[in-house]
């Protein structure tokens, strides 16, 4: 079998779900790659997995090349070993030619620009070939410039993949350095194929995949929690209880934040099985990244506080849905108008005001009561 045939037997995209443009643009990509790649899309969408994954197609086509050049009568088997060895370290972020760097703090630092810069200019530790996938470039501030050069006109033997949420004005002078990949909000019907895929039952997949916002991550995690549904329908009967008074509003919003914490559990779970899953990989090929725990606990940390953000706003869009679904069963449009301008504008606070309750406490008491029907 040829190094070839290996990457027709196993997809090395199966985990990036419903991004069918970008996973075809990258596997035609892998015959020619260029300099530089910019991935555009939130968290959960697919960027950081379809990185992981090009990186490791990158790499590992070079290492089963060298493999099969080299003399002997098992330098076949020893190509499809050194493509899968890539693969796997790649998926774990451990392979000893692909960089992760990761902001320390509130955006990337000039110094730690600096030190992507000076990492990029040396061989690569194996091979003829390095990876570099540069996270959280929307909030690359004051760095552009640091490593605009590093990314415009990198040595032959590197690669960079940088990954941003959106294109802002501080990443237009390094987008057009780059192969641009979108990576739009995955839709809610190819999460919920997925999420039955995995086994999860219909009933819960669909509740799902409608909370999680067009991403895989947190519809997994949604999925392997089993109050997911009763914590949409608690968000979903509010206004029924509303009778426009603030003790009312008080009591259902200590009862609704309570419920942001039942979703750190499967997460703390996942993030357990990840730091295990990096202590085998590095046990079984006796290969140590200096700072790769730290990293992986740094990324957990963020993960667990966007993910009660994320489940906020799932709480609030049921919200909305109980609304439209009242004005759908011939129910009041000036109280669907006002309860959508209400909850829009609680989630466009969130991005500055982290006081739960208390936003919550305000909108309900607000939001027009429905009343039970």
């Amino acid at each position: 079998m040829s190094p070839g045939d290996a990457s027709a037997v196993v997809d090395p995209f199966a985990e990036v779900v419903g991004q069918d443009a970008a996973v075809a643009f990258l596997r035609a990509a892998l015959d020619r790659p260029v300099h530089a790649y910019l991935f555009v899309g939130r968290p959960g969408a697919g960027s950081r997995t379809a990185a992981r994954s090009f990186a490791g197609e990158l790499l590992g086509r070079r290492a089963a090349g060298r493999a099969a050049a080299a003399p002997g009568d098992g330098s076949a088997d020893a190509a499809d070993e050194a493509l899968d060895r890539a693969r796997r370290l790649a998926s774990t972020e451990s392979h000893p030619s692909l960089f992760v760097f990761e902001r320390e703090g509130a955006s990337i630092s000039v110094e730690q620009a600096r030190s992507v810069v000076a990492r990029s200019s040396l061989a690569p530790p194996e091979g003829d070939l390095q990876v570099f996938v540069l996270t959280d470039f929307h909030l690359v501030a004051q760095a552009a410039p640091t490593l605009l050069k590093a990314i415009e006109e990198p040595p032959d033997s590197t690669v960079f993949i940088v990954l941003a949420d959106e294109l802002t004005p501080e990443l237009v002078t390094i987008a057009s350095r780059c192969t641009v990949v979108e990576f739009p909000p995955v839709p809610s019907v190819a999460l919920g194929e997925q999420l039955r895929r995995d086994g999860v039952p219909a009933d819960v997949a669909d509740v799902a995949a409608r909370a999680a916002g067009g991403d895989l991550e947190r519809a997994r995690l949604l999925a392997s929690d089993p109050r997911v549904v009763a914590r949409r329908a608690a968000w979903y009967g509010a206004p029924e209880r509303l009778d426009g008074s603030p003790h009312t509003a008080m009591t259902i919003a200590d009862e609704l934040v309570a419920t942001l914490d039942e979703v750190a559990e499967p997460l703390e779970e996942l993030h357990a099985a990840e730091l295990a899953e990096l202590d085998a990989a590095e046990q079984s090929f006796g290969e140590r990244r200096p700072g790769e725990r730290k990293r992986l606990q740094e990324r957990h940390q963020r993960a667990e506080r966007r993910v009660r953000t994320d489940e906020l706003r799932a709480g609030l869009a049921a919200l909305g849905d109980r609304y439209r679904d009242a004005l759908v069963a011939g129910g009041d449009a000036g109280a669907f108008t006002a309860a959508a301008a209400l909850v829009q504008e609680l989630c466009d606070a969130l991005v500055f005001n982290p006081r739960e309750r208390l936003q919550v406490e305000a909108l309900l008491v607000q939001l027009p009561p429905l009343g039970r029907s």
